[in-house]
């Protein structure tokens, strides 16, 4: 681990977090429906955060364990590193973060996350920090755009971006040339609760399905495609946190 052990994650402030994420992440958006916000620092300086909250719509991810109750589960949401911090500092961090839910907040049974592997990255880290992926699905949220630009389907979808037809913001981008850029959207799970893993009702998919052209880190492809050819949350908000772990100390070795 070397320097990465002297890293301190510790809960921050929503504005706190919304700052490093629109600072860091790739995307440049924060998620509305963040409620607990965990800062990384390194020297003394805020360099990172994860912010976790509700996912999107409960009714469909909630099945994918059995049993779950309403607030027996989190996504997390964003994951944002900076350049300054020492290598490995994502898996660590990580891993604090889980031993601090583990202690504070016991009825957090699992973790749900998503990867980008159309801009960012196929979740070398997630794997790493012991998440199974249960879905590799090719792109359809993100739109590139006639004019070059990038649009998630979500917030087109948006009643502001209703057209004066009733049709979606999403449909009239489209019916005007807009295509979802070539690439993947993985799937991963974390059990803070190991007795909670038989409870998946979903298969879990080995890691070397995942397509060759999917393969990404840091925006960048680290796999040609294989001769066979195989093959992001609001914009804006973050409430406060409301999470029992906000009054804890930071968490650190």
């Amino acid at each position: 681990m070397g320097d990465a052990k002297r890293i301190v994650v510790k809960p921050i402030s929503s504005a706190q977090a919304r700052a490093v994420v629109r600072r860091i992440h790739y995307s440049g958006k924060v998620v509305n429906n963040s409620t607990l916000h965990l800062g990384v620092f390194f020297a003394g300086r805020l360099e990172g955060a994860m912010q976790f909250g509700s996912p999107m719509d409960r009714r469909r991810v909630l099945p994918l364990v059995r049993g779950t109750k309403w607030n027996q589960m989190l996504e997390l949401n964003r994951m944002a590193f900076s350049e300054a911090l020492p290598r490995n500092s994502e898996s660590r961090a990580m891993g604090v973060a889980f031993r601090m839910l583990r202690k504070h907040r016991p009825d957090i049974k699992w973790l749900l996350s998503f990867s980008d592997a159309t801009q960012c990255g196929d979740g070398t880290i997630y794997r790493a920090a012991g998440f199974v992926l249960t879905k590799v699905k090719t792109n359809t949220e993100i739109l590139l755009m006639p004019d070059g630009t990038q649009q998630n389907v979500k917030t087109l979808n948006n009643p502001a971006h209703t057209g004066p037809d009733g049709r979606s913001g999403s449909s009239i981008a489209k019916s005007c040339g807009a295509v979802p850029l070539c690439g993947y959207q993985l799937r991963y799970i974390k059990f803070l609760d190991p007795a909670w893993e038989a409870r998946l009702t979903v298969p879990v998919i080995p890691f070397s399905k995942i397509p060759d052209d999917a393969r990404m880190v840091r925006g960048e492809k680290t796999r040609q495609p294989n001769k066979r050819g195989t093959g992001d949350h609001p914009e804006a908000g973050g409430a406060e946190p409301t999470l029992a772990l906000h009054s804890s100390g930071s968490a650190h070795e």
